[in-house]
């Protein structure tokens, strides 16, 4: 009796709640803990500058473990994913040109057609399937291409891709394998880019170069003097068809430099600038600083 009066109904409930709550703690725990293990096919990525190019290759690596490969786990003739887990996907900051034809700049799935004596190479430009697109789409192929075979004197174990032979206009991509190695040379514009660097700092800042510059001294408070000068420049450069926006810089830069009556001459240039191209932000910015100067 003296038990049940300490532990009545009421508080043998409660004790109950505790216990389930405790028990649903260590389920939850449980659920939430992660076993870490090593992965079958290890991912990599590999970031390599080619000429002025920049190229990443990102894939999982599976390995022999005792398997033939090519023929068998890797049937000739039929797509293959090329690699494990996730698409392997190349991606290049520049175009590149490969058996002539010039893949655009971007990101890509690469999937291969391998065969005893060359690959086919099939850059996707869907690269967010697990494995091969449940549905092939040919619209979906930016180019294909054809890789030159090679038997290795001794066999590699895990699955390899390098970005090799590298040239300031050129590379190869290897795919290595068991006793096999099939490699696509792939050229970038090295020379293109090169030149267009060369030509831009030998002439000079641009138009747009001038203006970042006036802009970030006016609105830094710095020199509008320095600023005035810039804007001018960008102005010489850009011609008749001056863009309103540009002008609308030079007015209050102006202004800032006392130049009311120039200020006001500009902003009527880029009010009229600004209504034509059909821009109401501009067009009212420009009638309120009319407005503020007294022209309006």
């Amino acid at each position: 009796m003296l038990k049940f009066s300490i532990f009545g109904k009421t508080n043998l409930k409660n004790m109950k709640k505790i216990i389930l709550f405790l028990f649903a703690g260590l389920i939850s725990g449980a659920a939430s803990a992660q076993i870490e293990v090593p992965q079958p096919s290890p991912s990599t990525t590999i970031e390599q500058e080619v000429g002025l190019t920049n190229v990443t290759l990102k894939y999982s690596r599976p390995g022999m473990r005792g398997r033939t490969i090519f023929g068998n786990l890797v049937p000739y003739g039929e797509k293959w994913r090329t690699g494990a887990n996730n698409n392997t996907t190349i991606a290049f900051d520049t175009k590149v040109t490969i058996e002539g034809k010039e893949l655009e700049p971007g990101s890509y799935a690469i999937f291969t057609i391998p065969n005893k004596d060359k690959w086919e190479v099939i850059f996707y430009k869907d690269t967010n399937n697990w494995g091969l697109p449940q549905q092939w789409d040919e619209n979906k192929v930016a180019l294909k291409a054809t890789a030159q075979v090679q038997e290795m004197p001794m066999p590699m174990e895990t699955f390899t891709i390098l970005i090799d032979e590298l040239k300031n206009d050129s590379a190869a991509l290897n795919f290595i394998w068991e006793d096999t190695v099939a490699t696509l040379k792939f050229e970038v514009p090295t020379d293109e880019q090169a030149l267009a660097s060369i030509n831009r700092v030998m002439n000079g800042p641009t138009a747009a170069d001038y203006f970042a510059a006036a802009t970030y001294y006016h609105d830094a408070k710095k020199d509008n003097k320095q600023a005035l000068e810039w804007i001018n420049k960008a102005l010489e450069m850009q011609g008749k068809n001056a863009p309103f926006w540009v002008l609308r810089k030079k007015s209050l830069i102006q202004a800032d430099l006392g130049m009311k009556k120039e200020a006001i001459e500009t902003a009527k240039l880029s009010l009229a600038a600004a209504e034509k191209a059909g821009n109401k932000d501009y067009v009212k910015m420009n009638r309120d600083s009319l407005k503020e100067w007294g022209a309006m």
